[in-house]
């Protein structure tokens, strides 16, 4: 197809202002603040204390739902109760659940686990979810999961959907409507999609996650992790090593674990970036040797944690699991520049 250039100008604006916009666990304030950015990571244990489990969830949910209108979350029912809103986080191996949920359900307490966060590697405790099952159509995780628990408040949600949940599944953000939904998914015969318009990137899967491979950035290959769990986007060093020439910086930014491991990284307005038939340009990308590219073995080649504000971009992204395909539908008023990418 031919190159289609979507700019994003705008995706700083939630940055802005004095308010802060939080999801997936993270929580992003103005960037000339610089900005606090709470990353999920290590509880201790499901406290068994004397205020009611129910009304601490309850609590916790207000505290976690307040800016709701800047994230989406499925309806998810754990154990044959809820359903509650789970965030759906491409970019977590595990699924996660809310310390107060946890506490309402009496979930058994799971093997201690260790978990990659932005700020580094640590030790988690986690609880046995027997089964999950999103908006009660069929079970996604039957034989169960240990999430690790963490929060409600610093999750952002009563919970978030991990790929160990996802398998077998493809996961639909409508950004038109504002809705993200869950759906079953078979493998199938490739050119087979009755999709057509859209732009199809095929994926390797790694640890469960899907990283696309064959991105581009100018000339250089550049890989991609698809991380809906996350509003803003991470790049590693040698992501601004290709680019060349420094582009133009937005300012720095702080990333703060609940362990209290802090991540610093500045962030730059970086353009070129090229996902099939699609380049995108002014697209704010903060810059940091996080966990993640360690665990995904991404230190010495270009590579980017695409969060919500890139996808935004998009009106429609589908994250199919089972074929290892991502597909993006471009906005109605974008057009074609007369060459190919």
């Amino acid at each position: 197809m031919g190159r289609i250039v979507l700019a994003a100008a705008t995706l700083l604006a939630a940055a802005a202002g004095p308010a802060s916009a939080q999801s997936g666990g993270v929580r992003v304030a103005a960037l000339g603040a610089p900005p606090v950015i709470p990353v999920p990571a290590v509880p201790i244990s499901v406290p068994a204390g004397p205020i009611d489990p129910e009304t601490a969830l309850a609590e916790a949910l207000v505290l976690a739902l307040g800016d709701a209108g800047q994230r989406m979350t499925v309806p998810v029912r754990v154990a044959d109760r809820g359903p509650w809103g789970f965030i759906v986080d491409t970019g977590s191996e595990r699924t996660v659940i809310g310390r107060e949920l946890a506490g309402v359900l009496r979930l058994a307490p799971g093997p201690g686990v260790r978990v990659t966060a932005m700020t580094g590697t640590a030790p988690a405790a986690t609880v046995r979810v027997p089964h999950l099952s999103v908006s009660g159509a069929d079970r996604i995780a039957a034989a169960g999961v240990d999430a690790p628990v963490f929060d409600t408040r610093d999750i952002g949600a009563a919970g978030m959907l991990g790929v160990d949940a996802l398998q077998g599944h493809r996961v639909v953000i409508d950004f038109d409507r504002s809705e993200m939904t869950v759906v079953p998914s078979r493998r199938r015969a490739r050119g087979r999609d009755g999709y057509g318009g859209d732009v199809v990137v095929t994926a390797k899967s790694l640890f469960g996650q899907l990283i696309v491979t064959d991105a581009r950035l100018g000339r250089r290959r550049v890989s991609l992790v698809i991380d809906t769990g996350s509003p803003i986007s991470v790049g590693n060093p040698a992501l601004l090593k290709a680019l060349g020439r420094r582009p133009r910086a937005l300012g720095p930014i702080r990333a703060t674990s609940v362990t209290g491991a802090v991540l610093g990284a500045d962030a730059y307005s970086v353009d070129g970036i090229g996902i099939g038939g699609v380049t995108l340009s002014n697209v704010p990308v903060a810059i940091a040797d996080a966990a993640p590219f360690r665990r995904f073995m991404l230190t010495e080649r270009p590579a980017m944690l695409v969060g919500m504000d890139v996808l935004r971009l998009f009106r429609t992204v589908q994250i199919d699991f089972p074929n290892r395909e991502i597909r993006f539908r471009v906005p109605r008023e974008t057009t074609a520049a007369p060459r190919p990418f």
